[in-house]
């Protein structure tokens, strides 16, 4: 039974007056919700955490908590996690794993979230990268920039012309460059391509421009049916034999050493804006940004980076997109860009950038997708494979394996996981 006291009209207003008060309280002392992030970048993650604690500060509806992996390959972690319903609910994600972890259904939908000023202001590459089947799953706050680092006093010495966008290197000049590096003082070997990262995704990254540029590529970007006559057809087998014959010539060395271009051992350096602290700091005014070669196709390079995705299963979709919108905020873009010599996602924000801008020491990262020289890793569900069986090929092929027989091996273990997907279909 619940018995009710009577009470007088004063008494009625303390009551009102305690009401409100309790109620204002509540308000005020009310738990911000929780929002776990992953990382799993390694790039920026003391920006990242920076980042989280401005937002954290900054409002209290939402209280971001940044989890960072360590895992070498991340995003079969992710997918390891996934089947146990436990992802985060902002995930950071690798640019060509978009496709595969929005077919598995791991992530919603950002169509309802990015108002149509933002999506005019992003890079078309950052839209590209993060659209699977028509819609977007990702936001990247930057673009990636891959480049031929070069020692300006090596260039000279050899008296080789600087290559710009608009007139890079032939095949043919960027050979006898390297001839011509090759006999300068103090030079081991001309260029280093990176093999020391033994990670399968660089490989998949820094050397499909190489296909490119020969006309070759990973798979038939026709709906993506198969591998077979485009990773093993003669342009790509053509790329492939070229890039051997570097390390034949010895031009290139797969080394486990990854300070060989700092130490004035190489001249020439094939790898992303991400080295660009180090290479400043070891040479210098003598640290140049080139173009990379056009081998014949027109100049082709690296794009895609690490983006943000709102995970299928997250409970606050609008608590993410607070934080992800706050990440993707112009102050945001340009910090984190230019602490790490990348490209920034946003068009406004390119002219106040530093390093990216037109007067700056990357520009030439910023020209290259921005003429649009940049091309795409395949935006398949079938990626992962792509990149494993290609990264198998080329070690081989780097050690003297016969290139025809490596790329077939390689386009079969694609083709094979197409037919078991069932074509990656819906």
């Amino acid at each position: 039974m619940i018995h009710t006291l009577p009470f007088r009209p004063w008494r009625r207003s303390l009551l009102l007056f305690t009401l409100l008060m309790a109620a204002d309280v509540n308000v005020a002392v009310a738990a911000p919700k929780t929002i776990a992030v992953w990382s799993g970048s390694t790039d920026q993650r003391g920006l990242l955490k920076a980042a989280t604690l401005a937002f954290n500060s900054a409002q209290q509806d939402y209280r971001a908590e940044l989890y960072a992996a360590n895992y070498q390959n991340y995003a079969d972690w992710v997918q390891s996690v996934a089947v146990s319903g436990a992802l985060p609910c902002l995930l950071e994600v690798d640019g060509p794993f978009v496709a595969g972890f929005a077919w598995r259904g791991y992530l919603q939908a950002l169509d309802k979230f990015v108002s149509p000023e933002m999506r005019s202001d992003l890079l078309p590459s950052i839209l590209a990268q993060g659209t699977y089947d028509g819609h977007l799953y990702s936001l990247a706050q930057r673009d990636s920039g891959l480049g031929l680092w070069a020692n300006r006093r090596y260039l000279r010495a050899a008296g080789v012309r600087i290559p710009t966008v608009a007139q890079p290197w032939t095949l043919a000049e960027f050979e006898q460059a390297m001839d011509k590096l090759a006999r300068v003082d103090g030079v081991d070997y001309p260029l280093d391509l990176a093999v020391y990262t033994g990670a399968s995704e660089f490989f998949a990254y820094a050397y499909l421009p190489i296909l490119a540029g020969f006309g070759g590529d990973f798979i038939d970007r026709a709906s993506y049916p198969k591998a077979g006559g485009v990773l093993d057809g003669p342009q790509s087998v053509a790329a492939m034999t070229r890039l051997q014959g570097w390390f034949r010539e010895g031009w290139a060395r797969a080394v486990d050493r990854n300070d060989d271009f700092e130490k004035g051992k190489t001249a020439l350096a094939w790898t992303g804006h991400w080295r660009y602290t180090p290479f400043r700091a070891a040479l210098g005014d003598d640290l140049i940004l080139l173009p990379l070669p056009d081998f014949g196709h027109g100049l082709k390079t690296g794009m895609g980076s690490w983006g943000w995705s709102i995970t299928s299963t997250c409970p606050e979709p609008a608590g993410a997109w607070a934080f992800l919108s706050y990440l993707m905020s112009a102050d945001e873009v340009l910090r984190i860009s230019d602490a790490i010599g990348a490209v920034p996602a946003r068009k406004s924000v390119l002219p106040r950038s530093k390093l990216t801008g037109s007067h700056g020491a990357l520009n030439v990262f910023a020209q290259q997708l921005f003429m649009g020289h940049g091309f795409p890793r395949p935006a398949t569900p079938g990626y992962g494979t792509i990149s494993k069986a290609f990264a198998t090929a080329v070690g081989a092929i780097i050690a003297g394996a016969d290139v025809q027989t490596e790329l077939t091996r390689a386009a079969h273990t694609i083709d094979e996981d197409i037919a078991a997907n069932r074509g990656y279909s819906k």
